[in-house]
C-alpha cells in the first residue's frame, strides 16, 4: 500500500506519495518490467530519429571530399553494412532457450546481449565502446544544435539590419547552455519506451529539414557559374593522387569517419527492440523496422550528400544548411536549422537512455537499501491532472551527465572533426565486431566454413575502415587544438 500525505498548494492540491511494488500483473510482462507497448512504427520511428542525426548536414562535405565516384559508393556501402550486421544483432535479443518450442530470456540492452552470448571480458569492452560512442554522440548533438540556432540568430539579424556586412555575432557557447537546459528537463522522462511520442516528433523534424535541404539543393545546383564537383574529388584532380599532399589524405580519411557516424545507431538497436510488444516475435518486427528505417535514411542521405555537393561542387560546407548562407530566403533556412534542433533534442535523449538506465540499474543493485536511489515518489498534479514520478538519485545523476556533456561541447566545438572521430571509433566495435561475434557464438557458425570466412572478412574490412577514418578525424582534431582557445570565440 502507499503511504502518502497532502500538501496544500496554490491552485489545488498536490498528493506526495511513497511507491511501493505494485501487485497489478496487468501493467508488466512476464518479467515484471513494464507492460510493452512498441509496434513497428514507433521502432522505425526511434531508428530514423536515431540515425537521421547532425550527420546528415556533413554528408554533402564528405561527398565532396571522395568525389562523385567514391562518395555514393561510400554511402551505399556503410548502409549494406549496418543493415546486414543490424540483421544479425536482432537475432541476438533472446537468449537461446533450453526448449526450442520457448522464446529465451530477453536481453533489454545491448550490453545484456554481448554478456549473454560472449561473457564478461567482452561485456568490459563493450561497455567502454558503447558508452563512449553514446556520450560521444551527444557531445555532437549538443555542438550541432547551437550551430543550427546561430544560423538562425544570425539570420534575423542580417534581414532585420539589411546588409551581410553588419556585426551579428553570436556565441555558441549561449545556445549550448540553452539546450543543456532543455535537455536536463526531458531527461526526467522515466525510461526508454516513454519517448515514442518523442522520436516520433523528432523523426518528422529529420524529414523536414532534409527535405528542405534536398530543395535549396536543387534550386542552388541549377544556378550558373560554378562547379558541380569533381569524379574525384580530393582523392583524384588533375591526372594527380592527393594532389594536396598528406593533408589532401587526412581529410578523405576524416570524410568516411562522418559518414560512419551517420550510420551510429546499432548500438541503440536491442534497446529499440526491448520496447517492442510481444507478440509478434520482436525479432521479426525488429528487422522489418531496420528495413525501413535505414532504406529510407539511406535514400535521404544519399539526396542530401549529392544534391549538396552538386549545389556548392568542391566547396561544400562542414553544415549543409550553414553552406546556404544567411540570404533569401532567410526564413526557409531559418525554418531548416529550427527543425534540425527539434529533432536533435530529441534524438539526444534517444540515445542517452541506455545510459541513464544502467547507471541506475547497477545502483539499485548494488544499494538496495539506500531510501536516496530506491525511493520513489508519486507527485500527483490536479491542475495538469497527471502524475509525476520523482526519485532524487534520478534527478542529480540525469542533470549532472547533461552538465557533463554540455562542458565537453563547450571545450571541444569542433563539428565535423568530432562526428568524424565518434564515427570512426564506434563503427567497426559496436556495428560490426560484437554483431558478428555474438551471431557465430549463437548459431554456432564453424570455423573456416563459407559463412565465418565471410563473417570475419567483413570485420576485417571494417575495422581497416574505422582505423583508417580515426587516423584521419584524430589528426584533423589535434590541428584544430593548436589554435583553439577553449571558452574564446572570434566575432
Amino acid at each position: 500500500m502507499a503511504m502518502g500525505m497532502t500538501v496544500v498548494a496554490d491552485g489545488g492540491a498536490v498528493t506526495l506519495s511513497v511507491l511501493s511494488p505494485s501487485s497489478d500483473n496487468s501493467s508488466v510482462d512476464d518479467d515484471g518490467r513494464p507492460k510493452r507497448t512498441g509496434t513497428i512504427w514507433t521502432a522505425s520511428a526511434h531508428i530514423v530519429t536515431a540515425v537521421i542525426g547532425s550527420g546528415v548536414l556533413s554528408l554533402a562535405w564528405s561527398v565532396a571530399k571522395l568525389g562523385w565516384m567514391a562518395g555514393p559508393v561510400a554511402l551505399l556501402t556503410f548502409a549494406i553494412i549496418t543493415y546486414y550486421t543490424s540483421l544479425l544483432l536482432a537475432d541476438c535479443y533472446r537468449s537461446p532457450a533450453a526448449d526450442a518450442s520457448l522464446a529465451g530470456k530477453r536481453n533489454h540492452n545491448y550490453m545484456e546481449a554481448v554478456r549473454s552470448n560472449l561473457g564478461p571480458l567482452q561485456t568490459k569492452l563493450c561497455i567502454i565502446s558503447q558508452y563512449t560512442n553514446l556520450f560521444g554522440i551527444t557531445i555532437g548533438y549538443t555542438i550541432t544544435a547551437s550551430i543550427s540556432m546561430v544560423a538562425i540568430q544570425k539570420a534575423i539579424c542580417y534581414h532585420k539590419l539589411g546588409r551581410h556586412s553588419a556585426s551579428c555575432f553570436t556565441s555558441t557557447y549561449t545556445y549550448m547552455r540553452f539546450y543543456g537546459l532543455v535537455e536536463v528537463f526531458l531527461s526526467q522522462i522515466p525510461n526508454f519506451s516513454e519517448l515514442w511520442w518523442l522520436s516520433i516528433v523528432a523523426a518528422v523534424m529529420s524529414f523536414s529539414y532534409s527535405f528542405i535541404g534536398i530543395g535549396l539543393g536543387i534550386g542552388k545546383a541549377t544556378e550558373g557559374g560554378h562547379s558541380r564537383g569533381t569524379i574525384g574529388g580530393s582523392i583524384f584532380m588533375e591526372g594527380q593522387i592527393f594532389p594536396g599532399g598528406i593533408d589532401n589524405v587526412w581529410t578523405v580519411l576524416q570524410a568516411l569517419g562522418n559518414i560512419a557516424f551517420a550510420y551510429s545507431y546499432t548500438a541503440l538497436l536491442i534497446e529499440i527492440q526491448d520496447t517492442l510488444k510481444s507478440p509478434p516475435d520482436e525479432c521479426k518486427v525488429m528487422k522489418k523496422a531496420n528495413l525501413i528505417g535505414i532504406s529510407t535514411t539511406t535514400i535521404f542521405y544519399l539526396l542530401c550528400g549529392c544534391i549538396g555537393y552538386a549545389a556548392f561542387g568542391d566547396d561544400s560546407p562542414g553544415n549543409l544548411l550553414t553552406g546556404f548562407g544567411f540570404f533569401e530566403p532567410f526564413w526557409l533556412v531559418g525554418l531548416a536549422n529550427a527543425f534540425v534542433t527539434i529533432h536533435l533534442i530529441g534524438a539526444y535523449q534517444v540515445f542517452c537512455q541506455p545510459i541513464f538506465a544502467s547507471v541506475e540499474e547497477w545502483a539499485a543493485d548494488n544499494y538496495p537499501k539506500n531510501q536516496i536511489i530506491q525511493r520513489n515518489f508519486r507527485i500527483s498534479l490536479p491542475i495538469l491532472k497527471s502524475v509525476y514520478h520523482a526519485n532524487i538519485f534520478k534527478l542529480v545523476w540525469r542533470t549532472s551527465y547533461v552538465f557533463l556533456v554540455t562542458l565537453f561541447a563547450m571545450i571541444l566545438p569542433f563539428f565535423n572533426d568530432i562526428l568524424g572521430l565518434i564515427g570512426a571509433s564506434s563503427f567497426w566495435p559496436l556495428t560490426v565486431y560484437f554483431p558478428i561475434q555474438m551471431y557465430i557464438s549463437r548459431s554456432k557458425v564453424q570455423k573456416w566454413r563459407k559463412k565465418w570466412i565471410f563473417l570475419q572478412t567483413l570485420s576485417l574490412f571494417s575495422l581497416v575502415i574505422s582505423l583508417s577514418a580515426f587516423v584521419g578525424s584524430f589528426q584533423s582534431v589535434l590541428k584544430d587544438l593548436r589554435t583553439y582557445k577553449p571558452f574564446h570565440e572570434n566575432h
